[in-house]
């Protein structure tokens, strides 16, 4: 099996790996400025023996491993941080800050991504006996803010690298460590973001009368688009909306002139996403005309990712795949309500793909967790301050899953 004699160098390159990842933790980079990660990440590519560009669409970095004739893997991994103050007690702990002096940390496991994915190119590049085609290693910057993906389609990604057969991407989530899983069809939502300015008219807080107040019209609007949720949609098709943010005035013996809400919606599919947005505006003009407001509100459809929806064909033989390589520890990953950026880079290439996932949670908290009924309160998820992936098995799992799911493609070419 050509995975075993690629994997046969895991042993050896491990502690090195390990080493790379604990660095990688301690030195994150919000998005667009992942300068050191990308740097660190192409030089390391080159050794390997990949032809390397880097600075595409800013700091993302692209390897490609032409290994004659046979297929074209892709396979992507994000390198970005979150302005998150880290709460984890590791020994190396990030302590770093972005420019405005807020502390940064790896919260959603982009560092166990990007070593997993240094890992299996440089097993691939190491034992090129045993597969034929040629692999694409892309570290995507800036997935956080979902425009990283477009950045690097937009410097001309597609003209930069030979076109692929298939795109493929992995995501550390809060499952047991060495679980490998996946999903075929609709696996994470659509997210879209909408900011909500109502306005009102100024008066002294002792004469009511006198203004119309945009704090009561922001608030009968939170409660109201709750019902989108609940009376808009069937029972059964899974929406979130979630207000997060509410600003208005500044003084308690004032009525300020305007109010900003600002929301989030995660869908799954189109129509949904369409009539969700329908009702958000027409929810919002009506209650300001109920307030008799001096004018409409102003709605800003400002951030989208798009939803995942992995190729039926692909999930299944990379979950095959997956299958005779981890037996039990290879599942099917729940629906998740979280976003991602990966899918454009197919889009825009226009061949298929599939993103899975794969634990990082100490299996005997998990399980502890899952017996008590705890998981929600006792075990760190993605963005979490104390989110921190056991490092063994979660990096050795992601550099297998990275190799065994691309010798899906590669090792058929090395069978021909």
């Amino acid at each position: 099996m050509s995975a075993d004699t690629v994997l046969a160098g895991l042993d050896a390159i491990r502690p090195g790996l390990e080493a790379y990842y604990r660095d990688l933790h301690a030195h994150p980079e919000l998005g667009h400025q992942e300068r050191r990660t990308s740097a660190r990440v192409a030089e390391r590519l080159r050794a390997y023996g990949y032809d390397v560009q880097d600075q595409v669409g800013g700091t993302g970095v692209v390897g490609v491993l032409a290994n004659g004739d046979g297929p074209g893997v892709l396979f992507r991994a994000d390198m970005d941080a979150l302005p998150i103050e880290e709460r984890t007690g590791l020994p190396y702990a990030s302590t770093a800050t972005s420019g405005d002096g807020h502390p940064i940390m790896h919260a959603c496991g982009h560092d166990t991504h990007v070593t997993a994915l240094l890992g299996a190119a440089r097993l691939l590049s190491r034992a090129r006996e045993a597969w034929k085609g040629t692999h694409i290693a892309l570290f995507q910057p800036a997935e956080e803010p979902g425009d990283g993906a477009r950045g690097m389609i937009a410097d001309g990604l597609a003209d930069r690298i030979p076109r692929p057969d298939v795109c493929l991407a992995q995501h550390v989530l809060p499952y047991p460590a060495g679980q490998v899983l996946t999903r075929p069809g609709s696996a994470l939502s659509a997210a879209d973001d909408y900011r909500i300015t109502l306005y009102g008219r100024s008066a002294h807080g002792s004469a009511p009368d006198r203004g119309i107040d945009p704090v009561v019209m922001a608030s009968m609007l939170v409660v109201r688009l709750q019902t989108v949720v609940s009376r808009e949609v069937g029972p059964l098709t899974p929406v979130v909306l979630t207000v997060g943010s509410i600003h208005s005035g500044a003084n308690p013996n004032n009525i300020p002139e305007t109010a900003e809400i600002q929301l989030n919606v995660r869908t799954y599919r189109e129509d949904v996403r369409r009539r969700v947005k329908d009702a958000i505006v027409r929810i919002a003009h009506a209650e300001c005309a109920a307030s008799n407001a001096p004018k409409p509100p102003d709605i800003d459809h400002f951030g989208a990712f798009p939803a995942t929806i992995n190729d039926e064909d692909t999930t299944r033989k990379v979950a095959a795949s997956f299958s005779a390589f981890f037996g039990d520890r290879a599942g099917a990953l729940d629906l998740q309500t979280a976003s991602e950026d990966f899918s454009e880079i197919p889009k825009a290439l226009g061949v298929p793909f599939t993103y899975w996932g794969f634990g990082g949670t100490d299996p005997g908290l998990y399980a502890k967790a899952a017996a008590e009924g705890t998981i929600a309160t006792d075990v760190p998820g993605n963005h979490n301050a104390a989110f921190a992936p056991v490092i063994q098995p979660t990096l050795d799992t992601g550099v297998q899953a990275a190799v065994v799911s691309a010798l899906a493609y590669l090792g058929d070419g090395a069978d021909r």
